[in-house]
């Protein structure tokens, strides 16, 4: 699928580190195709199961949510983002978090180092096909909470 991806545009490929043993190839893949590469870790697994594809990732994702459905509530991860970040150093690896991204979430993340947010529910709430107005207004929500807690532009 990572060639698929890449031909329809994607940017930033990421795969989850528990979906094998041989990440580090899917990683060398996704590098193969000229797209950034990516690896996502789910709330149960340590910081350090990534320590050895540092050197071939781009980006970390940090689940603060267990996959599977959006609107979960946001498991606090901040000791992992914090860990990554000590692990991450001076390489030129974003922290991305994925789960439960609100304007009240987001700069408890940002503080703890991450620097990209997903956000889905939080973005949709409030809004409709007909009245679309609220989307722009939580994303600026969020993205204004995190960039004040880290004084930094948060993507």
């Amino acid at each position: 699928y990572i060639e698929a991806f890449a031909e329809a545009g994607a940017d930033i490929i990421t795969a989850h580190v528990e979906a094998g043993p041989h990440i580090h190839r899917t990683l060398q893949a996704i590098r193969a195709t000229g797209k950034k590469a990516g690896v996502a870790l789910n709330p149960g697994t340590p910081a350090e199961a990534v320590q050895h594809l540092l050197d071939l990732t781009d980006l970390v994702c940090v689940m603060t949510v267990n996959p599977g459905f959006g609107g979960q509530k946001f498991l606090d991860m901040t000791a992992k983002i914090r860990a990554l970040r000590t692990l991450i150093g001076d390489r030129p690896v974003h922290i991305e978090i994925d789960g439960g991204v609100t304007p009240q979430t987001a700069p408890i993340v940002a503080r703890a180092g991450a620097d990209v947010l997903v956000a889905g529910s939080a973005v949709f709430k409030g809004g409709s096909v007909a009245n679309p107005a609220p989307y722009g207004a939580n994303i600026r929500a969020i993205r204004a909470a995190a960039e004040a807690a880290a004084g930094a532009c948060v993507a």
